[in-house]
C-alpha cells in the first residue's frame, strides 16, 4: 500500500498532472500550496533535493517536491533549470525569437521529484521527453512551455494542444512520478501509469 502523498508546490499546473495520475491509481494526495527553497544549480535532481528536505523540515514526511526544464538542443541546453525564470522574463515569445532562423529545433522536457519519508530519507526520481520546439505557440492547454513543445513519439501537436489525460501518456513529469510510485513499493501500480 502506498501512503498519502503530498505534493508541495504553487504551480496549480504541475498539482493538476500530479493529482490526476495519483487519483487515477487510488493514491490519497494533497497539495500543499507553499513555495520551499529553490537553489541556484544546473543539476535539476540538486535543486529537487534540496527543496525535498526543505519541505520535510516543515511539514515532516510523506512529501514529493518537483523541478522541471525546458533544454533546448540549439541553445546548448538552455533554458535547463532556469526555464521558470525565463518563461516570467521572456516567455514563449522569447524563446522562439532566440531560435529564429534556427532550424535544427530538438528539445526534452526533464523533470526531477524529490521524495522523503517519514524518516527524513530523500530520494530523487527523474523522467525526460524527447521532442523539438514548434515554430509558433499552438493550443490553450498545459502551461509554461507547452504551447511550444512537440513529444516526439506524439502525433505532431504540442502539449497545450493535448488534453491532460494525452500529455500524460508522453510527460517527463509522470515518468519520473512511475519510478517514485515503483520505489514505494507498488510496481504493478507504476505500471499502470
Amino acid at each position: 500500500m502506498i501512503p498519502g502523498l503530498r505534493v508541495v508546490t504553487t504551480n496549480p499546473g504541475k498539482w493538476a498532472e500530479f493529482s490526476s495520475v495519483l487519483q487515477s491509481l487510488g493514491v490519497e494526495c494533497s497539495w500543499i500550496r507553499e513555495n520551499v527553497l529553490e537553489i541556484q544549480s544546473d543539476d535539476l535532481g540538486e535543486i529537487a533535493y534540496h527543496a525535498g528536505l526543505d519541505a520535510y523540515r516543515r511539514w515532516g514526511g510523506g512529501v514529493m517536491v518537483e523541478d522541471a526544464g525546458l533544454y533546448i538542443d540549439a541553445l546548448n541546453g538552455f533554458p535547463g533549470p532556469y526555464s521558470s525564470y525565463i518563461y516570467r522574463t521572456i516567455g514563449v515569445g522569447g524563446v522562439l525569437r532566440l531560435l529564429a532562423g534556427v532550424d535544427e529545433r530538438n528539445a526534452s522536457f526533464r523533470s526531477a521529484i524529490c521524495y522523503v519519508d517519514s524518516y527524513g530519507v530523500a530520494a530523487v526520481f527523474t523522467g525526460e521527453v524527447e521532442g523539438y520546439i514548434a515554430a509558433e505557440p499552438r493550443g490553450s492547454g498545459g502551461f509554461g512551455f507547452d504551447p511550444i513543445f512537440i513529444p516526439r513519439e506524439g502525433d505532431g501537436r504540442t502539449f497545450a494542444e493535448m488534453t491532460l489525460l494525452e500529455k500524460n501518456v508522453y510527460s517527463h513529469r509522470v515518468k519520473a512520478l512511475k519510478k517514485l510510485i515503483a520505489h514505494l513499493g507498488d510496481r504493478s501500480l507504476a505500471r499502470d501509469i
